[in-house]
This record gives C-alpha cells, sequence and structure tokens, in this order.
C-alpha cells in the first residue's frame, strides 16, 4: 500500500514541478524542500555527505548521502539517542542537538555540535553508513554553540564557535580555540576574532572553517534567519585580525534571510554553497548556490546582478558536475524527501525520528506482517497535550505538497486510549480513534491551538465508529499551500470522507511542523491496548 502512497505523493509533486521545469541539464531551489535545519556539507572522492540539526528528535545528526549534490539519501544516523541525561527522556523542543558541522580529516569523519545548555560535543567514525563514536564532551560551559573544526598543516587542530545570547548573556562574536590534536578537549582560551555589534554584523552566528591558499577563512551568515545575510571574514592569522565582507544576500530576490550552511566543490572544481531558507510551517528548507572566488581571494555566492560584489540566491542554474559513470546512478537508502511509512523490515526507516530519547517499550517492529506496532503508553503527571508525549514518531513534511496516507489497526483494551495522526508543531491537529469504554470507539479530530503555551485540545469533529474488538482506519492527510492541512478517512481504502475543518500547520521551535503517530493512555494496566500501522 505504501508504495501507491509514494506514487501518489510524488505524481503531486511532479505536476507542481511541471508548471515552472527548468532547464535541461537546470535544478530549481529549493533542492530540499524539507526541513534541515543548518545544514552543512562535505565531499570525500564522488560521495557528498551532508548532515543538519536535530535538536531532541532521535535518530539524531540524520546523515545524508549524495553523488550531485540535488538528490539525497538518508544512509544512517550518528545518534541513536542521548544516553542517560534525563533531561532529553521527555521532550524538550529547540533544545539539545544545534548547528553540526561534518568534516573529514585523514580517513576519519567528525560531526562537532553545540548544545547550549551543555557545551560542544563531538562524534566520530571511519565509516558514515555505519556506526559512530559516543558523544564525546569537548568543551563544557553555557551558550557554547555552532561549532567547527580546522586541521592545519602543522597538525594543530583549531575550532571557531558562537555564542546563544539565551545562555551565555551575550552573542554576536565569534571565538577560536585549540583543541588536542585528538579532538577530546580544549588546550587555549577563547580569542574573540570578530565582534559583529561593532560593525553593524548583529547576531553572527553559525561559523563555518576553512582555509584555502594560505588564508583562514570563516563563512558566517549575520543579520538574524528571516532578514540576515551571509559574510565571508579572512586573515593570515587563525586568531585574526580578520578581515569581512558580504558575498550573499537577499536582493531583490523572494529567497529572505539566505542563512548558514557549508562550501563544497565538485570534482571539476567548481564551488558551491548550501544554505537553508526558513519557510515557517515546511521548515528550513536547502538551497543550492553557486559560487565564485575573486582574484583578490574574496568570493561571491550567487549571482551578482547589480554588480555590487554581492551574491544573490539563485531560483535556477545548472546542475554541478556529476563522473558520467555517477550521473545515472541509483540511491538506494531512504530518500531524504521521503513520506511514505515503510514499517516493512525489523528497523523502523530512517525519515522518522521520535521526539525524546527512545524506549524500547514503546514499539515493536513486525517483519512478518510488514506494519510497526505502537504500544498505548500512559503519559506523565503533568501531560497537557501532545508536545509533552516522547513517544510521537514524527517524520517531516516535504513541500510543495505533502499526500500522507497510512493504514491503521486498533485493537483496543481500556478507556482513554488514543491513537492516530497528528501534524504538529506549536499548533498541531489529530484525527484519531478514542476508546470511551463501554460506549465504543470514537473518531475525532482534535485540534491545539497554542500547545507550546500548555493550551488543551479542543473537539473539532467526532463520531461513534466502532465497537469491533479490532478496529481499522485509513487515514489520509493532505498539506497543501501555505501548509493548509485536510484529514480524510476511510473504512476500507477505498471510499474516503473528508473530516473536520482544515488546519494551517504551524512551526515548531526551529523546526518545520512534522507528521506524527502516536499510542497513548492515561492509565497503565496489564494487556494494554495497541496499535499497527502499516
Amino acid at each position: 500500500m505504501t508504495r501507491k502512497i509514494f506514487s501518489l505523493a510524488a505524481a503531486l509533486l511532479l505536476g507542481v514541478l511541471c508548471i515552472a521545469a527548468p532547464k535541461k541539464n537546470h535544478y530549481t531551489n529549493p533542492i530540499l524542500f524539507s526541513d534541515y535545519s543548518d545544514p552543512d556539507v562535505i565531499r570525500v572522492g564522488d560521495d557528498y555527505w551532508m548532515t543538519s540539526s536535530s535538536f531532541t528528535c532521535f535518530p539524531g545528526l540524520q546523515i545524508l548521502h549524495s553523488y550531485d549534490l540535488l538528490n539525497w539519501e538518508i544512509v544512517s544516523s550518528a545518534l541513536i539517542d542521548l544516553g542517560d541525561d534525563l533531561a532529553f527522556d521527555a521532550p524538550s523542543h529547540g533544545n539539545g542537538v544545534w548547528a553540526p558541522c561534518i568534516r573529514y580529516n585523514e580517513g576519519v569523519y567528525w560531526i562537532f555540535w553545540g548544545d547550549p545548555d551543555r557545551g560542544i560535543y563531538q562524534v566520530h567514525t571511519t565509516d558514515p553508513r555505519s556506526s559512530w563514536s559516543k558523544p564525546t564532551l569537548v568543551l563544557e560551559g553555557k551558550g557554547l554553540i555552532d561549532p567547527s573544526p580546522l586541521w592545519d598543516e602543522d597538525g594543530r587542530v583549531y575550532l571557531v564557535h558562537g555564542w546563544a545570547g539565551s545562555r551565555a548573556g551575550f552573542k554576536s562574536v565569534l571565538s577560536v580555540c585549540e583543541m588536542n590534536r585528538n579532538c577530546t578537549g580544549v588546550i587555549s582560551n577563547q580569542v574573540m576574532v570578530f565582534d559583529g555589534k561593532s560593525n553593524g554584523n548583529d547576531t553572527i552566528e553559525g561559523p563555518k572553517f576553512y582555509k584555502r591558499d594560505g588564508w583562514y577563512y570563516i563563512f558566517a551568515p549575520s543579520g538574524g534567519v528571516k532578514e540576515g545575510w551571509q559574510l565571508v571574514l579572512k586573515s593570515r592569522n587563525v586568531y585574526g585580525p580578520y578581515e569581512w565582507r558580504k558575498v550573499l544576500h537577499q536582493g531583490s530576490t523572494d529567497i529572505h534571510g539566505p542563512h548558514q550552511g557549508g562550501w563544497v566543490t565538485d570534482y571539476k572544481g567548481n564551488d558551491w554553497f548550501l544554505h537553508f531558507e526558513d519557510r515557517y510551517a515546511w521548515g528550513r528548507v536547502c538551497h543550492l548556490q553557486p559560487m565564485e572566488w575573486k582574484k583578490d581571494g574574496w568570493c561571491v555566492i550567487g549571482l551578482d546582478p547589480d554588480k555590487d560584489g554581492v551574491g544573490e540566491p539563485v531560483l535556477e542554474y545548472k546542475k554541478p558536475a556529476v563522473k558520467k559513470e555517477l550521473a545515472s546512478k541509483v540511491l538506494t537508502e531512504v530518500s531524504a524527501l521521503e513520506t511514505v511509512t515503510g514499517f516493512r523490515g525489523v528497523d523502523i526507516p530512517l525519515n522518522w525520528q521520535w521526539e525524546a530519547n527512545p524506549k524500547f517499550h514503546w514499539f515493536m517492529t513486525c517483519p512478518s506482517k510488514g506494519c510497526l506496532r505502537l504500544n498505548c503508553i500512559k503519559q506523565d503527571e503533568g501531560w497537557n497535550n501532545l508536545r509533552d508525549t516522547p513517544n510521537i514518531l514524527a517524520e517531516k513534511i516535504v513541500g510543495p505538497r505533502t499526500v500522507f496516507e497510512t493504514k491503521l489497526v486498533y485493537t483496543p483494551s481500556y478507556e482513554s486510549e488514543r491513537v492516530g495522526v497528528a501534524v504538529i508543531g506549536r499548533d498541531y491537529a489529530t484525527l484519531e480513534l478514542t476508546n470511551a469504554g463501554s460506549e465504543g470507539v470514537f473518531l475525532r479530530r482534535l485540534d491545539c491551538y497554542n500547545a507550546k503555551e500548555g493550551a488543551k485540545e479542543e473537539v473539532n469533529c467526532s463520531l461513534k465508529y466502532s465497537e469491533d474488538k479490532q478496529i481499522t482506519l485509513y487515514v489520509r492527510l493532505e498539506v497543501k499551500d501555505q501548509a493548509v492541512c485536510t484529514f480524510s478517512y476511510s473504512r476500507d481504502g477505498k471510499d474516503w470522507e473528508e473530516i473536520g475543518s482544515d488546519f494551517k500547520a504551524r512551526e515548531g521551535d526551529w523546526i518545520g511542523a512534522k507528521i506524527g503517530l502516536f499510542a497513548i493512555s492515561d492509565i497503565k494496566k496489564n494487556d494494554g491496548g495497541y496499535v499497527e500501522i502499516y
């Protein structure tokens, strides 16, 4: 069934793209119309590797792979969970893993990230498709964010990072320090190398460290996520002083606040910059910009139509260079734009993430039945709404339109059990089966506005559905223009009926809206209910 769902979603997406199809051998932005916040990218041989912020969604630090910088698959994740830290056993929206940087040095892949409440961490591996090391706390402290390492020619290793004003009490500065050679700790003071407030570049953050032709370069966005621009800093000394120049801004385009990302070079030597743009409920979607180095050692990102030395983002451009033998190579893992369930194996597909550190008793994979079972888990005391629920399994919505369908088979047990599908953010909406005990099971459409503030759910629509011992429900969720969501249901997967009013999705905390699957209860007793998802 899920392949049919994917075909429908793909057909709808294709129909939209065909309206404004790019020229032959050209691509259009965004290249990833989905939430991959704070992306960073590298090329190692013929392979491009990318990761992005995962906050407290697990498995975290999804590892994306591509041969052409345009088509991406999820091949692994670097963080199964955040270990024994009890703070992440419950949803901690907007916290956790911020702005990672992926690098490769002498056969080892590294990812550094900042946790604004704990410090700077790293994980590493020799194979990005396989398992990664356990996290190492490199630098402990409040407000340390957005780290990027640099291995210098003499073997010394440096780290640039930003500061979160909400924790440190100050922001808009960048610091550089030196690490030991195995990157397990810092061996120098924090040296301030840039003060954005002193030169009109407030809220500078997200730095990426590079070295080219003997110059140290720091790429960093400034001015805020939605209104900002890209800077490049350069110096002959790792600790400065750094000159700076604005190299990319919105200009006359509709691509607002082109924000942080990474520089990468294709196999023919062409330079590119992959960055995000905040599209609210759709999330922080990824754009790819051409990039050109000038003779004076500065670069321009995007195109410079008014010749003022500052690039503007492109909507369409010639595709990156790809070797002939790779041009038609098929990606075999989970698409970064996947929206089907795919619960057929012993593992949950990597496009799905939990809202907190996952617990083994929440779920069971059932490959013999081709489904995933979610157990109805009692919520903790003080539960207000689904934003407090750790055992939500969620995936990103995909623009410009998502059509998601699934089949739920609910085996009820006790009153107060709820199973269903949600579109979740700072507000959320559900289509669910609710166990009303002796009254039977009801089909309900619920809305929760201002969920972030702890608001209660409102019943949008409710109808008596079944008194059977096993209940089948087909759910369709369509996310359309402006992230307006329509829910439909079917008893047989053929005849569909819309239910409830439309719902306008909202973004979450630093992320886009998501589609979530849940099974919860107000009580915990022997032999509780469960739902199987196909």
